[in-house]
């Protein structure tokens, strides 16, 4: 999940302890909404833009994880498309993605870099 991003991109945006595991949180990062996930078991993490494209709503981080083959996604709360997690991609339309944010674990510090 860490990527390669200079140290003053990164964002602290909340404790790991404040995002429940298979759930999502939103937070502002640089003027974006980023919904942010932990995943339960690995607590690994993710982020997305909260914006669902076909909704037209800042609504993803109230999404439904889930592991569709060999794909980590959440259901947009709307209209049920999936969104990987990893890649953005839409499952059910190709023409459709969402931003993908690099996001660590700084101790006990998520942070997000945008």
């Amino acid at each position: 999940m860490s990527q390669h991003a200079n140290s003053q991109n990164w964002t602290p945006v909340c404790k790991l302890s404040d995002i429940a595991p298979n759930t999502g949180v939103c937070a502002l990062v640089r003027g974006a909404q980023v919904a942010i996930f932990r995943q339960a078991g690995s607590d690994a993490l993710f982020a997305i833009g909260n914006f669902d494209p076909v909704g037209k709503a800042n609504v993803l981080s109230r999404g439904l994880l889930a592991q569709l083959g060999d794909k980590i996604t959440v259901a947009s709360p709307l209209y049920k498309q999936h969104y990987c997690l990893r890649s953005g991609d839409c499952l059910e339309n190709a023409e459709l993605c969402v931003p993908v944010y690099p996001v660590r674990l700084n101790a006990d510090a998520v942070e997000v870099a945008a």
